[in-house]
This record gives structure tokens, sequence and C-alpha cells, in this order.
């Protein structure tokens, strides 16, 4: 009787592509009532298939009843499509609940070549076809219903019929139901865990303790041909091979270089700097209104007296948007340093950006990199977890997918390439 109701329920759930003219107002509602963070919408999409979770969150509600919980809430600013739009390849699927069609879930997903990191003597392929699962939302009054499994595997479905060998994935390692709905029911595996670090843009410029016009733009063309030497794809993981296009894309503000020939051998230090404040933005809810006089306060403070260099933060439990430093590298004795000094000069940009509130940058655990990028620990996560399955088997003539699934994601020693269209 039980798998009879089950399988009644299933019936009554369908799945298709987006629609922006028809499904867009439905989609933005559904958005509205999903938060992401700590508890996330994805979680507790992922949770609808799982008894256990959804007991131990039950508990877990009970206990913290009275105490008040941040959340964290995303607007696609009137573009569902916004965060896939941009990637050579993409789809959006949405599920419809019962015969009035409710609109009840929502997932995107797009597909890019990357690179594998293989040795360049590999005999297998250099670069491989992929997919991004991202966006998974379900509505709060249709949990339990498997909506969430559904969704991810009709994206999965039609990412293989596109060619994507591999789909991968983001949550966090605090995220047991979003977890458990990828690596125990539909069978992704933990495969890398790059941290996340953002520092949030100031009202002050920071000084860059380097000259200003040392800090060169290099033309997309010089930018693309530099990359292509620095990182290789037999030394860089999930390399997008049309890195040239993400470079000239309208969103990406430049690619910086700096360099110093005081130490030898030379120094140098580059990324490139992406504003997805178009894209979407952020708001913060929940905390106290002390809290909140406090932001306030400091921010007004740092703006009337520069001269200070308070470290204020943005308001924002107000919609704030983000750049995303991506490609960063340095060499040399003075790279750290010089590096450094570019991340301030990408703050300073934002700075000028009245709808940026934050700059980050995500990075392999083992990269040197990650030493040289300035953070605030609270702006900053060192939990995400990426998790990875091939859509078909034997994908690409190789069992061990040179370590994507053999290995723990904490042994891998490449450096990882983090496409800021995925943020």
């Amino acid at each position: 009787m039980v798998m009879k109701e089950e399988e009644k329920e299933k019936e009554m759930i369908r799945v298709r592509e987006f629609d922006m003219e028809r499904d867009l107002a439905a989609v933005e509602e559904l958005e509205r009532r999903c938060e992401v963070g700590p508890t996330t919408a994805a979680a507790a999409a992922a949770a609808d298939d799982d008894d256990d979770n959804q007991n131990k969150n039950k508990k877990k509600k009970k206990k913290n009843k009275n105490k008040r919980a941040i959340s964290l809430y995303v607007d696609q600013l009137g573009d569902p499509l916004s965060r896939v739009r941009h990637a050579p390849e993409y789809v959006m699927l949405v599920a419809e609940y019962g015969e009035k069609k409710e609109m009840v879930g929502v997932i995107r997903a797009c597909i890019k070549m990357v690179s594998s990191g293989r040795p360049s003597t590999s005999p297998l392929m250099a670069y491989v076809k992929v997919a991004y699962i991202l966006g998974l939302r379900v509505s709060p009054s249709h949990r339990c219903l498997g909506i969430a499994t559904m969704l991810v595997e009709d994206a999965e479905r039609w990412c293989s019929a596109a060619g994507a060998a591999y789909a991968y994935m983001a949550t966090t390692a605090s995220n047991s139901a979003s977890l458990s709905l990828f690596t125990r029911r539909l069978s992704y595996a933990p495969f890398r865990r790059p941290v996340l670090l953002g520092h949030p843009v100031h009202a002050h410029l920071l000084p860059l303790r380097i000259p200003h016009h040392s800090i060169l733009r290099l033309p997309p063309p010089l930018a693309a041909a530099l990359y292509s030497h620095l990182l290789p794809s037999s030394a860089v993981e999930l390399l997008p091979s049309d890195l040239p296009s993400l470079l000239s894309h309208k969103y990406t503000v430049g690619t910086y270089l700096t360099l110093s020939t005081s130490s030898s051998p030379p120094s140098f230090a580059i990324l490139s700097v992406w504003d997805s404040t178009h894209i979407l933005s952020f708001r913060v809810a929940g905390s106290s209104a002390a809290t909140r006089a406090a932001v306030s306060l400091l921010r007004a403070a740092d703006t009337f007296a520069p001269w200070l260099h308070l470290p204020s933060i943005p308001n924002v439990f107000l919609p704030f948007g983000a750049y995303v430093l991506y490609g960063l590298h340095m060499s040399g004795p003075d790279g750290p340093h010089l590096l450094r000094s570019l991340c301030r000069f990408a703050h300073n940009l934002a700075v000028r950006n009245p709808s940026c509130g934050v700059v980050v940058a995500e990075v392999a655990p083992a990269d040197p990199v990650r030493a040289a990028i300035p953070h605030w620990r609270r702006f900053s996560c060192d939990e995400d977890v990426w998790c990875i399955k091939p859509l078909r088997s034997n994908p690409i003539g190789d069992d061990d997918v040179d370590g994507w699934l053999a290995s723990p994601p904490s042994t891998s020693n490449k450096v990882m390439f983090v496409d800021p269209r995925d943020f």
C-alpha cells in the first residue's frame, strides 16, 4: 500500500525544461522562499529523500527554536538562468506537481570542456566534457516526495545526452542532507575540497604597498597566451578550454599583472577579476538589531573618517554582490607580496562599484596562493566539498580517471582552476 502511494505521488510530479515567459514568476516566488547557507534550501531539498535526516532536522529545530538563525538569501536579479547562461552549454529544469501544475522545484546545469590535469605524456585526452549541477531548490511545502532526486537524475540525463562524461556538484561538509542525497542515493564521490576566501569591501581604499603604475592591465589575447604558458592543462585541473572567451567576457573586469625585477629570479603575480554583481546578489537575514546597528555605525565612521582606516564591512542586510578573483598565480621570492597587493588592487576596484560587498577567491587547499590572499575568517569557508560522478561507464577510456574517483579529496596536489561562472 505504501509503495502504491509513493508511485502515485511520483506520477503527480513532472520535470521539464524551464520556459522564461511561462515560468519566471513562479520560479522567482519559489526562490524567494528558499534560503542558502548553513541550513540551505538544497540541504532541505536533499533531505526530502532521507527520513532519518528529516527526523534529525525536526529535533534540531525543536531544540533551537528559541535561537535566532542567520540565513543567506540569493536573488537572481530577474534572470533565473543568470548563473548558467554564460557557460558554453546549459539547461534549467523545473518540477511541477499535481493537476494544477504547481511549481515545486528547480535545478540548473552547465557543461564545458575542462582539463583533467593528466601529464603531457599521457595517451589519454587532456580535456574532458563535464557538467556542473547547481541551484537545486525544492518548495518547503513539497518535500519528502523525491522531487530532488528526480530533478538531479533528469539533469544528469540531459547532460549525458549533450556529451558530458562527468557531473559534479558543490556542497559543504556540514550539509549532511545534501551529501547524503548525492553520495548515498545518487552515487557521487567526494573528489576535491577547495577553500573559499572572502574579504569585505570597506568604504576606504586599501594601501597597495607597490607603485600603482607597476600594475599592468593585459589585453585578453595577451592574457590568454600568458595563462596558457603559466597554467598548462597537464598541471591544472578544471581549466576551461574556452578560457580566451572567459577572459574577454563582458563581466571580466580585467586581467592584471605586476612584476618585480629587484629579486633574483624576477617575481611576478597575475589574477583576473570577474564581476558577478550583474548575475546575482546576496542578503543576510536573521541577525539581531544590535548587530545591524553596529555594522551601520562602523560603516558610517569609515565613510566620514577614511583616514582612520577602520575595518568596516558593507551592509550585508541589504542586497550585495561580489567580485570573484580567478586565475591567481605567482612566482619568485616576492610573488606573495605582489599577489597580496594585486588582491588589494581588486578590492579597490570593488570599492568603486556600489553593488559589490565582498571580494572572493576559491583555490585548492595546497595551492601556494592561498597564503597570499587577504581574507576574513567570517567571510571565508574551508569546508566546501565537491562531489563527482561518471555519467557513463568508463567514460574516457580510463578506469582511474586520473584520481578524480580514486583518491580522497585531501590527497590532490594539483592546482584547481575555479571558473567564476560557477560561483
